[in-house]
């Protein structure tokens, strides 16, 4: 088993303290060391709890406890303090003394000490602030903040002094002057004007929501701004570059998670409807609370709100942009002051006023709907959707062009909201300074879709011969011919039609629609009629129509126009044909019924048609597709007439056509004899035509061919004659240039024979100059010299022959003028 007794005793190392409770006495006492002790068994090891506020027996290791230490730049904030401000003595047992409950003292470092029982101690570094950082400070103890406001730790910049620590105030006060201490006062120390800040005693930093002590401030650059909100309501807008310090009683106001906000940049296409809240005067005009602006990129290409006003917005939507509106198109605009509505045309980007203007979409009737767009399945859709939006409000025959962007818009969203959520982008490394990012590939120039079939007015397509007849609701008429595209006005609508159907036409079966074809109408009917011998014929007719005159509006007065053209073409068929028989009207029936309705034709050959004034509508042609007979035997009998008619009728055109065969024939046969006794005739003259004509050719050749001979010998003399003129003067020509050069030569030749004659005298002159012994003694020279010069060659020769060299050269000089020159003066033969 453990010894019991070495639990008892307590050894604390430096740094180190603990409470011991005396049981017997109800003393807390400290231990501070180095120190050792044995506790008795009525001491018993307690630790302070701080938020129950009570001591709660421990084990000695458990109770053992770190002093509190404030290294240089930190400090302490110790809760009830000693009155007389001491701390446990190191290495000895100390008593509890009075303390200061409830009260909190800042004590900056360095420092360390043990606690009483009862104190609780936090320790804090220093707050360290840079420009854009603040610190929120509180007054907790207005008597203590007043008597240690000179003890703040405070580090100014380096402008006001890098390295110095100042016990002025901050957040701009002086040191003379001691701010408003008032219990729970706030106070904002800037990073701008500090760096460093310890709190005194009385004061304390305020935590933000993260529990952070250094809060920071909001750096805007240009075009961004804040918005704080002050305790009392009001706002304050600051724009950027700036540094912003909220005072102590302002909050930021967040969106998105975001403290700072872009300007709203305007073009002259969109802009904001404001409200203004607060009374103001700008540029010298006055504005009161609940006046309404619309500011556009006109007068405004960068907008910063302002405390004065209030963003008006439909949904989620802040600009107010404009609408394009295509040519041909428009758009309603509905004045919300007076109610009307009128008609804003294309082509042009329109903005409307939101103060005064709305842009709407009309809702039409199905039936209308059907009658303007017949078979158009699509616009029919829509507008039930429309008239499903406005419906249960007033005046739902229109809804609000901005309800329907928005219903499409929520649309959009569930869809987007209903298929599965995008994962969360990874956050970018890399550079995070500015740059440019270039695309890697091509990106085309901006581009929209303009898609407006259904935004816009009601338009009409009136095709090419067809007309309507617009009407309004104050009674005016229009009528419109296409080809056109007309634009309805809101109060506009179409003028209906009814018109008969079937053969024969009858009110019965009848063709609702707002489109008359005015040009190259066809109408069909069937007309049943007696004739004078009581027979039945029905006939099947096709009108041609057309709408004239210079009042279009007459077209359109009557209702059922087909209905009305057949009562009355019926009512003059059967007329016509109740005057006539059965045989006299089937064989000819094509022509009295378009006498009857087109009229008898004029001089021109053309019919003058039917006119009808009542509408201004003229049949200008007619078809007879069909005439048939109600009794068959009649028919029969008629037939068979006819085929006996006509058979007699073919056999006398096929004799007729005989008779006309033989004399055509005949006569033609006539006319080629005598065209081609005319062609020989004619070949005939022609033959004598050419043999003149030849004669004529051949003497004008001779005449020809004398005259060229005559012209060609006379030419010939007169060249002849030339040639000798030339010839005469070429050779006066030479003798002249060979007498000049005879001359010429006889001069050169003198002078030769003068220099001739000079260069003999010279010579004679030379040699009379020189004398025969100077000529016998230059001879000598010259033949001893050759003989050295030859004994010199030959005497390898006589060596290899055994011979001198006198004797080789004697041999060889033997008759010659130099052989006197080998012999020695004495006459013997010597070698030299």
């Amino acid at each position: 088993m453990p010894d019991r007794g070495r639990e008892r005793d307590l050894v604390l190392a430096p740094n180190e303290f603990a409470f011991i409770s005396d049981e017997t006495k109800g003393n807390i006492n400290v231990y501070v060391g180095p120190h050792k002790t044995s506790l008795a068994n009525t001491d018993q090891p307690v630790v302070f709890d701080p938020a129950s506020k009570r001591f709660v027996h421990k084990t000695l290791q458990e109770a053992t406890c770190t002093i509190s230490i404030a290294p240089e730049g930190w400090y302490l904030v110790l809760k009830n303090p000693a009155k007389d401000g001491s701390h446990p003595r190191t290495g000895a047992l100390n008593n509890l003394p009075e303390l200061k409950i409830g009260r909190k003292v800042n004590i900056p470092g360095p420092i360390s000490f043990a606690l009483w029982p009862g104190q609780m101690v936090k320790v804090v570094q220093g707050h360290r602030l840079r420009s854009n950082q603040y610190l929120l400070v509180r007054v907790y103890d207005e008597e203590g903040a007043r008597e240690n406001w000179s003890k703040a730790v405070i580090k100014k910049k380096a402008a006001e002094g890098e390295g110095e620590e100042s016990e002025s105030e901050a957040d701009g006060l002086h040191d003379d002057e001691m701010p408003d201490l008032t219990m729970g006062a706030l106070f904002v120390i800037r990073g701008t004007d500090v760096a460093f800040y310890i709190p005194p005693t009385g004061l304390e930093i305020v935590r933000d929501g993260a529990g952070r002590y250094v809060r920071e401030a909001v750096t805007l650059e240009r075009l961004e701004y804040c918005i704080l909100l002050d305790e009392d309501g009001n706002k304050r807008y600051i724009r950027g570059p700036d540094v912003v310090f909220p005072r102590p009683t302002e909050t930021f106001i967040t969106k998105n998670g975001s403290r700072k906000f872009r300007a709203i940049e305007l073009n002259e296409i969109n802009g904001l409807y404001l409200k203004v809240i607060a009374p103001y005067t700008e540029d010298g005009v006055d504005y009161k609370v609940g006046d309404e602006l619309f500011i556009t990129g006109k007068t405004h290409k960068i907008y910063f709100p302002r405390p004065e006003h209030a963003i008006i917005k439909y949904g989620a939507q802040e600009k107010q942009n404009a609408v394009a509106i295509p040519a041909g198109e428009a758009r309603y605009v509905l004045h919300r002051l007076t109610g009307q509505i009128a008609l804003q045309r294309g082509p042009s980007i329109f903005l409307p006023d939101p103060r005064t203007q709305v842009i709407v979409r009309r809702v039409l009737d199905p039936k209308l709907c059907k009658l303007l767009f017949p078979g158009n399945k699509e616009a029919l859709d829509y507008n039930l959707q429309l008239a499903q939006t406005a419906g249960g409000k007033p005046g739902s025959d229109y809804v609000a062009d901005r309800e329907v962007q928005e219903q499409d818009r929520r649309s959009r969203k569930s869809k987007r909201s209903s298929s599965a959520p995008s994962p969360a982008p990874a956050p970018r490394q890399g550079f995070a300074g500015d740059g440019f990012s270039r695309n890697q590939t091509f990106t085309g120039p901006r581009t929209i879709v303009l898609d407006t079939r259904y935004e816009g007015a009601v338009a009409i397509d009136v095709w090419t011969g067809y007309a309507v007849l617009v009407v309004d609701k104050s009674g005016g008429r229009k009528v419109v011919s296409g080809p056109h595209t007309h634009l309805l006005e809101y109060d506009e609508t179409l003028q209906l039609l009814e018109m008969s159907k079937g053969c024969p036409k009858s009110d019965e079966n009848l063709l609702r629609t707002v489109y008359l074809r005015v040009l190259n109408n066809k109408i069909s009917d069937r007309i049943d009629a007696e004739t004078r011998d009581l027979v039945q014929v029905s006939v099947r007719l096709k009108y041609r129509v057309n709408f004239e005159g210079e009042d279009p509006s007459k077209w359109f007065e009557v209702e059922n126009y087909v209905k009305f053209l057949c009562d009355h073409i019926r009512s003059l068929v059967r007329n016509a044909v109740k005057k006539l028989g059965i045989q006299a009207f089937y064989s000819d029936a094509t022509s009295i019924l378009r006498e009857v309705i087109l009229g008898k034709q004029g001089d021109s050959g053309k019919r003058p048609g039917r006119v009808f004034s009542e509408n201004n509508m003229r049949v200008y042609d007619v078809e007879v597709l069909d005439v048939n007979i109600g009794d068959d035997s009649i028919a029969e009998l008629l037939v068979e007439a006819q085929h006996a008619a006509v058979q007699q009728t073919l056999a006398l055109s096929s004799e007729q056509r005989k008779l006309e065969f033989t004399e055509r024939s005949e006569s033609i046969a006539q006319q080629i004899a005598a065209v081609q006794s005319t062609t020989r005739r004619a070949a005939m003259g022609e033959r004598e035509k050419e043999v003149e004509q030849q004669k004529s050719l051949d003497l004008a050749q001779i005449d020809a061919r004398a005259e060229a001979r005559q012209r060609s010998q006379a030419a010939e003399l007169a060249q002849q004659e030339a040639i000798d003129t030339i010839h005469r003067a070429d050779l006066s020509r030479k003798r002249s240039a060979q007498e000049h050069e005879l001359e010429f030569n006889q001069r050169e030749l003198e002078l030769q024979l003068q220099r001739v004659r000079a260069e003999v005298q010279a010579v004679v002159d030379k040699a009379g100059a020189v004398s025969p012994e100077l000529i016998a003694a230059l001879q000598a020279f010259g033949d001893r010299a050759l003989a050295e010069k030859m004994a010199e060659s030959m005497a390898p020769l006589a060596i290899l022959g055994g011979e001198s060299v006198a004797d080789v050269l004697a041999r060889l000089l033997q008759g010659t003028p130099l052989a006197r020159l080998l012999k020695a003066p004495g006459g013997d033969d010597s070698e030299e």
